[in-house]
């Protein structure tokens, strides 16, 4: 089961940024426009974990977390806010009225996301798995060790990445497009047939005698990642 990530923030482009990369990294999520929107979105399913902006229409991200907190289901689900009110002050206010972590605008998703995943290991340890298993393949995304059928396999950082993405969404095809927006970013250009060899190095990597090629080649498409025994 995904955790359910809560997201409230009425600017459109971040709202569409956040939504896109929390489901990116697994989670699943909806978006409130504002605070009245957000406390109905959050009574009707109670998140695992809300990223909550400062400044809201209608409720203020402040008074929306201090009516979280007086919810018995709301009462301790972690709250990260978002503010680019930087003042101690502020972060003080925040603080005191129940929220968990605070980040001030313009942020890192990165970060963001080590902070989630930091809050979400102290509240709901359980959801956060970090050992993925996909058929005979063990990938440890805290310790960076990759196993298959118990033996170690040693991987360079990207083609890791390559794998922990493949293994997050067994059997899903991904475009060479996709593959370079999950594991290189946005931001970084990279040829796209520079994909294709870092499969082939994550194939070489995963070869085993008898056993069969867990990626696979969808012409026209891309790539899918599937479990095999």
């Amino acid at each position: 089961m995904k955790p359910f990530v809560l997201i409230v923030e009425d600017e459109d482009a971040l709202a569409t940024l956040l939504e896109y990369n929390f489901g990116k990294e697994g989670y699943d999520t909806a978006l409130a426009m504002d605070g009245e929107e957000a406390l109905l979105l959050a009574s009707e399913r109670t998140p695992d974990l809300i990223v909550l902006d400062w400044m809201l229409p209608k409720l203020s991200g402040v008074e929306v977390c201090r009516r979280l907190r007086r919810r018995k289901e709301t009462s301790k689900t972690p709250v990260i806010m978002l503010t680019a009110r930087g003042d101690e002050t502020d972060r003080i206010t925040g603080l005191d009225f129940g929220a968990d972590d605070y980040m001030i605008k313009p942020f890192s998703m990165p970060e963001l996301f080590a902070r989630t995943r930091a809050l979400m290991r102290r509240a709901k340890p359980s959801l956060l798995e970090d050992i993925i298993r996909v058929g005979d393949i063990e990938v440890d995304s805290q310790a960076f060790r990759v196993k298959r059928d118990g033996e170690s396999i040693h991987l360079g950082p990207t083609e890791f990445r390559l794998l922990d993405h493949f293994a997050r969404h067994p059997g899903r095809v991904f475009s060479r497009e996709q593959l370079l927006d999950a594991v290189w970013g946005r931001d970084v250009y990279v040829e796209a047939r520079t994909v294709d060899v870092h499969i082939g190095r994550l194939r070489k990597a995963l070869k085993k005698t008898g056993k069969p090629d867990p990626i696979r080649t969808v012409r026209s498409a891309g790539y899918a990642f599937e479990a095999v025994d």
